[in-house]
């Protein structure tokens, strides 16, 4: 049976059923915790851990990673660090896009040495591949 179709939809998912959904043993998901900091579960008033359908998802990505892709935990995490900060600029691009007079030319270098940070970081994971 594929995750998906182990997948009950809910609110809230204890670390047994995020255990049981994604085959992963519970001390792995804590243990991730502590190496990816995008990973942080609620926990309710019995200090038990809940798991949101967003938490399931990075839990997922982050298998997908290391397991399928076969990253490294490190690596994995600066996967993902660099995928946060791509998201940080293109909400960038989308304000300049919306508002192309208000910028001045120093935003301007910040974005384009930004994107060219980016670019050497893919080609970087390019010659690792």
């Amino acid at each position: 049976m594929n995750m998906e179709a182990r997948i009950i939809k809910k609110l809230y998912y204890s670390i047994g059923e995020v255990s049981e959904i994604t085959g992963l043993k519970q001390y792995v998901l804590r243990y991730w915790e502590t190496e990816f900091s995008q990973l942080r579960p609620s926990k309710n008033r019995a200090g038990n851990r809940t798991y949101k359908s967003h938490d399931l998802d990075l839990i997922t990505e982050i298998q997908t990673l290391l397991y399928k892709r076969k990253f490294t935990i490190k690596g994995a995490r600066q996967y993902l660090k660099d995928r946060q900060e791509d998201s940080v600029t293109s909400e960038k691009i989308v304000q300049i896009t919306k508002s192309p007079n208000e910028l001045d030319l120093k935003t301007l270098k910040n974005l384009r040495n930004g994107l060219n940070e980016i670019i050497k970081t893919i080609e970087s994971y390019k010659k690792e591949i």
